[in-house]
């Protein structure tokens, strides 16, 4: 079992920066894919981005291609999801995420394990 703690949300202003971490404790992450997902009021959950275990393979939703770059350190059981050019419709609770299966699987992933999120506001 994984436990993941998010990090780093605020509010910002359109056009701005911000970095949000996710830490990990218990089984190691290296074999797993970790994505970020985001949850606007009144809307569904989405993908907002994932990154396999060795890192070298990257998945992001369109609408923040260019913007966001997602990152892992495994040695310090991290991963980061850089924000730039943030827009309004950015605003949501972000959570991170781990799969439960090995593996690269991108969005498609069985996400079984999830932290409590962390809330990103973007104002125009």
């Amino acid at each position: 079992q994984v436990q993941l703690v998010e990090s780093g949300g605020g509010s910002v202003q359109d056009g701005g920066s911000l970095r949000l971490s996710c830490t990990a404790s218990g089984r190691t992450l290296s074999m797993y894919t970790m994505g970020w997902f985001r949850q606007a009021p009144g809307k569904e959950r989405e993908f907002v981005a994932a990154i396999s275990g060795n890192g070298l393979s990257t998945e992001y939703e369109d609408s923040v291609k260019g913007r966001f770059t997602i990152s892992r350190d495994s040695v310090k059981k991290m991963v980061t999801l850089q924000m730039n050019s943030l827009k309004a419709e950015d605003t949501a609770v972000y959570y991170c995420a781990s799969t439960s299966t090995w593996g690269w699987a991108g969005r498609s992933g069985n996400f079984g394990s999830w932290g409590q999120g962390t809330q990103v506001t973007v104002s125009s």
